[in-house]
């Protein structure tokens, strides 16, 4: 009988810690299926940092190494630079990435550094229980913005794929969600496009991806997922902000 639907092998088989309705596992199994596909799970080194992904060590089968919050892409550099040929990734959320990580973020990505970065944005910091997290939205709801976020106190949300698109070492930049199969199927050509690039040394690649959070949303599994069709998107929208070599440019030029 032919196999149509199976487990990744760069994928481990565990029972996930995940909340009900969370769409962590959907992107994990995307990163795992990306590295069957390559061929790269035995020479991938992913590094996870503080947060939700903190256990991200658990689900994939390659070498993965931890790093202090916010860390996680300066951590990807020593690795990538003291190991140039491994494919180096890392997983981050929105509160790590775009909040005590954002100078690492940006200056990875201005240096191009030739890393694979998987950005997963729920709009609330989520494992320390719901407080406004960089990309909380306007009139969001958080244990921090109890009548909602106002820009005029708070400030606005920091949109990471418009910000880095502007730098000159970012070969990549494109927002992807996993609210539907078919953009879930959009969101697995980013990732893999993103490890594309970093085997075929073009700088830095990062995929933001909007995820749910229903437990600090105050949402079902259902209702989670509506509101990323209904609010998310609209202010996030989807699409490549940049897909362009940063390391062969003179090539293309001749």
């Amino acid at each position: 009988m032919a196999v149509v639907f199976d487990k990744p092998h760069a994928l481990c088989d565990v029972p996930t810690h995940y909340c009900p309705g969370c769409t962590h596992g959907i992107i994990h199994r995307l990163v795992a299926e990306v590295m069957d596909e390559l061929g790269i799970e035995g020479n991938s080194v992913g590094v996870f940092p503080v947060g939700c992904s903190v256990l991200a060590y658990n689900y994939f089968e390659c070498d993965m190494v931890g790093a202090p919050h916010g860390r996680a892409p300066a951590v990807a550099t020593g690795v990538k630079r003291a190991r140039p040929d491994s494919v180096v990734f890392t997983y981050q959320g929105d509160g790590d990435l775009a909040a005590i990580g954002t100078c690492e973020t940006v200056h990875a990505a201005a240096r191009g550094e030739n890393i694979t970065v998987i950005f997963v944005n729920n709009t609330i910091y989520g494992m320390t229980g719901g407080q406004m997290a960089p990309t909380t939205m306007p009139g969001q709801v958080t244990q921090t913005t109890p009548y909602g976020r106002e820009p005029e106190i708070q400030g606005y949300p920091v949109k990471m794929c418009e910000m880095l698109s502007t730098l000159e070492g970012t070969a990549l930049a494109q927002r992807v969600s996993v609210d539907n199969p078919a953009h879930i199927r959009e969101a697995k050509k980013a990732i893999k496009k993103a490890f594309e690039n970093q085997i075929n040394k073009k700088g830095f690649s990062i995929v933001e991806v909007l995820s749910t959070c229903p437990t600090n949303w105050g949402m079902s599994p259902v209702d989670a997922l509506e509101r990323v069709r209904t609010e998310m998107i609209p202010y996030f929208p989807l699409g490549v902000y940049k897909d362009e070599a940063v390391w062969n440019k003179e090539e293309k030029a001749d």
